[in-house]
């Protein structure tokens, strides 16, 4: 019964767009009265009891009890049947994979995280990933005909809504989501890493009761997220957020971008990692160096003597909180946003990177946009992206964009 909503959905037809409005209510929701639903979607109740009823026979609606209330009936709660579909998401990192499946209610039931894997830009990487995407469903204790979507998310710049990513495996004329849906058997979808995790925590994360929401990655690179008014927004091709990529330091250092002095050559990742060798290879100490020698030292050694309190690591993600605090002020004089969110690997630094940077933001900021706008470090941290992917992949079939 579950493919006839879809089926309604494809065709486009009137009676599967308020379908959708009352999974979208759902999702944000999680349960609703007919007369609440009524009134979201500007509809009589004797329509919407209609439509709740089909759904409810197409078995992705459920009765979830009665309302609790004072005095008089008590209506009926409805909310999304879990076991209607299920969602795969895939976050690909540069040096690792993660994959999780949720409910339709937005429940994880299982995720699988740091799967080793060194993102390539070829075709055998992308066989890679799909063999790891396989192996992760076929041991899944559910009904694989459910799966309804999977969704991908990747660095750089990704079109979403042609399914290109224009940063890793742009191979000719066919999009990346036609490859990957041909090769899994699977309707699947790819989009920006910042924007999913951005998505993540504010459907399951950190993110109460406001809309506008700026995320700021910091990974490898450095990108963001941006969140107007409750929307994701994506710019004209998918590509907005591509903020390390701004021009901020006369330093010649050449991003992998192919241009000098990108933001994210001096607040990333990539340039912690270069600042704490080009430190050691200078005769300073670090705890890291009691385990291995200096070309043995990976980022996760670094991040880990952050909260072991090296002071190498410290100085110099506070350094880079400093610096990343005085461009994020223009970014709130621009947008006066409600909430900043610090997330990506670098987070991991925690209090040790966001005060330094809250205090850079108070100096360079207008004090009355600095006051409207709270910093916070994500709450989900290393799962915001592949839980974020996990509800696109949902939103992207069934939410009214």
């Amino acid at each position: 019964m579950e493919q006839q909503l879809l089926e309604e959905i494809r065709k486009g037809s009137k009676n599967a767009a308020m379908k959708k409005h009352i999974i979208t209510n759902l999702m944000y929701n999680e349960n609703s009265t007919i007369t609440d639903l009524a009134k979201d979607m500007d509809l009589s109740i004797p329509t919407v009891t209609k439509l709740i009823d089909e759904m409810y026979a197409q078995g992705y609606i459920e009765d979830c009890g009665k309302l609790e209330t004072s005095g008089g009936r008590h209506p009926i709660l409805y909310g999304l049947n879990a076991d209607s579909g299920y969602f795969v998401g895939v976050d690909v990192k540069r040096y690792g994979l993660s994959i999780g499946v949720m409910n339709f209610r937005g429940e994880v039931l299982k995720l699988q995280m740091g799967i080793p894997f060194t993102l390539c830009d070829n075709m055998e990487c992308v066989d890679e990933i799909c063999h790891h995407v396989q192996q992760f469903i076929g041991h899944l204790k559910l009904d694989k005909q459910k799966i309804l979507n999977i969704h991908f998310s990747l660095c750089g710049r990704v079109n979403p809504e042609l399914g290109y990513s224009h940063s890793f495996f742009n191979f000719g004329e066919r999009p990346l989501g036609d490859i990957l849906t041909e090769r899994l058997g699977f309707d699947t979808a790819i989009d920006n890493d910042s924007r999913t995790m951005l998505y993540g925590e504010y459907i399951k994360g950190i993110v109460k009761g406001v809309k506008n929401v700026l995320f700021i990655n910091i990974g490898w690179g450095l990108g963001m997220g941006i969140m107007i008014d409750g929307k994701l927004y994506k710019g004209k091709s998918g590509f907005s957020g591509e903020f390390g990529h701004n021009y901020g330091y006369d330093n010649q250092i050449i991003c992998h971008c192919g241009k000098k002095g990108c933001l994210e050559t001096e607040n990333s990742c990539a340039a912690l990692y270069r600042m704490f060798i080009e430190h050691l290879k200078a005769g300073e100490n670090s705890i890291v160096l009691a385990d291995k020698q200096i070309e043995e030292v990976t980022l996760d050694d670094i991040l880990n003597a952050i909260n072991r309190e090296d002071l190498l690591a410290i100085e110099l993600v506070e350094h880079i909180g400093q610096e990343l605090g005085v461009h994020i002020g223009s970014l709130i004089n621009i947008f006066n946003p409600d909430m900043v969110i610090i997330g990506g690997e670098m987070s991991r630094a925690g209090e040790f990177l966001l005060q330094p940077l809250i205090t850079a933001v108070r100096k360079h900021t207008l004090s009355l946009m600095s006051r409207d706008s709270e910093i916070v470090l994500s709450k989900l941290k290393d799962k915001a992206c592949v839980i974020g992917s996990c509800l696109l992949a949902r939103s992207k079939l069934f939410e009214v964009q």
